[in-house]
């Protein structure tokens, strides 16, 4: 599945990404399952997302929840709880 996934604020300071486009096997078919992916990454992206870290996170720029499905071709954005403007 090919998805655009966006990194914002502090998230994108830390990983030294503001974006990519990338080709992921989401098995379950949520933000759960790309979550998983990028913790498997190991290293900072681990840690980035370690599970009782605060972030949040948007499908095609509406806010969703690790259960929210994802299909081709979706903008994932993963941002803290405040940011600034």
């Amino acid at each position: 599945m090919k998805l655009t996934l966006l990194y914002f604020a502090s998230l994108r300071e830390r990983l030294e990404c503001p974006m990519e486009r990338v080709e992921m096997s989401v098995p379950t078919g949520d933000v759960a399952g790309i979550v998983s992916q990028l913790r498997s990454r190991g290293g900072i992206w681990n840690e980035a997302f370690a599970p009782g870290r605060a972030w949040r996170i948007s499908v095609n720029q509406r806010m969703a929840t690790l259960e929210s499905s994802v299909v081709e071709g979706d903008e994932i954005a993963f941002f803290p709880p405040v940011t600034g403007g």
